[in-house]
This record gives C-alpha cells, sequence and structure tokens, in this order.
C-alpha cells in the first residue's frame, strides 16, 4: 500500500432537517455571502429553510452560478465580497455553486493582479475564507472535498484548483432534497459519482485490499439504486444512500494508498469546455473508449470489477470485455448517450482540439501509468465518436 496522509476537517451534517444547525455551524457576527444557482432552491423550499436559519446574520445574496461555473460570473460575487466586506461564505447548490464558492473562497484572500492565476498556474490554497455548503444536488462530492473546477467560456477553458484551505467548514446534506431533483440531473449525478470512483478504482491490481472493497461497495450500491431512484426520488432510504455514495466516491477516503487515474476527468473537460455538455454526460463518452483503448493494461482490474460487482464469470479477457460492455449500458439505461455524435454539436476536429489543448496545459502524460498522450487522446476520442 501506498504511503498517504488523510485530512479532511469537513464536519458532514447528514440527515432530514440537517439544515437547523446551520445558525450554530457559522461563526457568530458573520457577513454571509450566500451563493446558489439558478433559482431552483427558490422552488423546493430551501431558500426559505436556509433564510430562517440564518436570521441572525447579516445576509448577502449572488444567485447565477451556472452549471460549469463560468469565471467572469464568479469575478462578480467576488467584487461583492471585496466591496461589502464578506467574512463567510455559503454555498446553497450542487456541485457547480460549491466549486464557484471554493473558487471565490480562494479569491477573496488571493494577493495577486489577476485571480485565474490560481487556476492557470495552479496556486495551491493553503488558506482561503471560511464557507460552508449547503447541498441540493449529489454528485461531485464536492461538500467533502477540498477540489474545484472552473470554466472560462471567453476562452474555452476548464481548469481545476485545490488545496487544503478549500475544505467547507461544514455541509449540510438533507437527503429530502433529492426528491426535487430532474430525472436528468439524477442520472448525471449517479455517472459522476460512479465515474469518480472508477477514476480511484479502475487502475491495477494493488495490495489495497480495504480501498478495492469500499470502492466496489459503492460502484454495487448507485447500481443497484439507480432504476428505483429514477422511478421513486422521494423514497429517503434510496435518497440518502444514493447522497451518500456520492459523498463518499469523492471525499479522499478511497484514492488513499491506491494509484489513480483521472485521464477520463481530464479528457471529459475539454468536451465540456467545447460543447458545454453535461460534465458527467461528457465522462459516459470517455470512458468506455478509454478503457478500451487501455485494455491491456486495465485487465486484470476489470476481470475484478466484473466478477465482484457485475457478478461476471469467465477468463479474465471476457470478463473485462463485458465488464466494460456492461458499464456502458449501465449509463444508457440512466437515458445517457455514451457517443459525442449522438449529442447535438459539430464534432469536427475536435480529436485534434483537445489533443492540442492538453498540449497546452502540459499535461502530455495522463493515467495512472502517465504514459497517455495527446495523441493517445485523439484516437480515444475518435473511438468515441
Amino acid at each position: 500500500m501506498i504511503n498517504f496522509n488523510l485530512y479532511n476537517p469537513t464536519n458532514l451534517c447528514f440527515g432530514k432537517d440537517a439544515h437547523e444547525q446551520l445558525a450554530t455551524l457559522i461563526p457568530s457576527g458573520s457577513k454571509v455571502l450566500m451563493t446558489y444557482g439558478g433559482g431552483s432552491i427558490k422552488s423546493n423550499g430551501t431558500y426559505n429553510k436556509v433564510i430562517a436559519a440564518l436570521s441572525n446574520f447579516e445576509v448577502v445574496e449572488f444567485g447565477g452560478i451556472e452549471p460549469n461555473p463560468d469565471f467572469d460570473t464568479l469575478s462578480r460575487a467576488l467584487d461583492i465580497i471585496k466591496t461589502q466586506n464578506i467574512t463567510f461564505l455559503l454555498a446553497v447548490g450542487g456541485g457547480s455553486v460549491i466549486d464557484g464558492t471554493k473558487f471565490l473562497a480562494s479569491a477573496a484572500l488571493y494577493d495577486g493582479d489577476d485571480a485565474w492565476d490560481i487556476l492557470d498556474k495552479g496556486i495551491r490554497t493553503e488558506v482561503g475564507m471560511p464557507f460552508g455548503t449547503v447541498l441540493t444536488l449529489p454528485a461531485t462530492g464536492s461538500e467533502m472535498n477540498s477540489g474545484a473546477v472552473i470554466s472560462r467560456r471567453a476562452i474555452g477553458q476548464k481548469r481545476g484548483m485545490g488545496g487544503p484551505g478549500l475544505f467547507p467548514l461544514f455541509s449540510i446534506c438533507d437527503p429530502t432534497v433529492v426528491e426535487s431533483i430532474p430525472t436528468r440531473q439524477l442520472a448525471n449525478g449517479l455517472v459522476d459519482a460512479f465515474t469518480h470512483v472508477m477514476e480511484q478504482y479502475m487502475t491495477y491490481p494493488t495490495p489495497a485490499t480495504l480501498q478495492d472493497r469500499i470502492s466496489e461497495g459503492i460502484l454495487s450500491t448507485l447500481m443497484e439504486i439507480a432504476p428505483s431512484l429514477l422511478e421513486n426520488p422521494k423514497d429517503y432510504d434510496l435518497a440518502a444512500n444514493f447522497m451518500w455514495s456520492c459523498t463518499m466516491a469523492l471525499n479522499g477516503l478511497i484514492q488513499k494508498g491506491v494509484p489513480t487515474d483521472w485521464s477520463i476527468h481530464a479528457v471529459g473537460h475539454e468536451l465540456t469546455a467545447a460543447y458545454n455538455i453535461d460534465h458527467a454526460r461528457t465522462l459516459a463518452i470517455v470512458l468506455p473508449s478509454m478503457y478500451r483503448y487501455k485494455f491491456s493494461q486495465k485487465q486484470e482490474k476489470l476481470a475484478q470489477y466484473g466478477r465482484r460487482v457485475l457478478g461476471l464469470s469467465g477468463t479474465d479477457f471476457d470478463v473485462a470485455h463485458e465488464a466494460i460492455d456492461r458499464t456502458e449500458a449501465f449509463f444508457q439505461s440512466l437515458g445517457i448517450a455514451t457517443k459525442l455524435s449522438e449529442y447535438s454539436v459539430d464534432i469536427t476536429g475536435i480529436e485534434q482540439r483537445a489533443a492540442d489543448q492538453l498540449k497546452n496545459y502540459g499535461w502530455t502524460a495522463l493515467g495512472e501509468h502517465k504514459d497517455i498522450t495527446p495523441s493517445d487522446v485523439e484516437k480515444i476520442l475518435e473511438m468515441a465518436l
């Protein structure tokens, strides 16, 4: 097992009516900037609950943070933080709102001239403005980790950031919010969490037995509950297992002591940057082709996954191939297309564009073996068309 340090200071408050703890979780006397997205929190009742819980705080609101949060939108929020002397941030939403708020937490204390440098130059955030979250859309695990991904549509880029200063102080996770989530977003959340686990698990066999078993447990849970969850999101137990699986998929636990991949995300981000396709759907496009392209190196782990999670039997070669097919079929069963040509976008030249952008970032050695080059990415995307 690889040496590791595990640090996660987020106070996760899980369960029905967990928002009632808000008043005791935010430091007394804070001036709060409450961030949210397109307004669904007002229609599903979350907004009123949060505002009531914050009655003893001065609250400024900033709405309109879009899916794949945009740097220009967040820059307007940053101006509010600086001009109105905000001291605490509260993200009320899904992964995009939380990621955007993490950027604000970093940028609020950044002393450089251009906050985009945090992403463009890969500057780690050691200390950020304190913030908490109220999760309304399980998917990304951003409520219990220190990473974020921000888009800048004006230049066609989507970049990541992180650091110990970007852990939420607390996160409110109430599974009852799941009942109001549209089916499309539930499907996205299932695929997002599933792929997060696969990026940390689907590499090659290691002695890290417990990490494998936890990962396999999350994968099994997501596949087991998916059909019933889409049919009946009001079922509290289904919703709770969904929400907890999404958090566990990317709170840092299963990546400790093991090699990780993340090439699917790197390539998927380029599809989102180019076409603004939902993040989870880009992962569903890239994953099957990535595994088929890297089959020989991933065969042993694919076979393990096929046997333990999917219940398959046969030779490693046959089980591994069927495991990829079954995974792609799972995505499709959720109503998610797994070929780029199935989306209403102009796919001409995307293979070269994505490869060139990765070169520009200096990302020329992706995957657990650091052997996926921009040329490989072109071939993988050709397979995904």
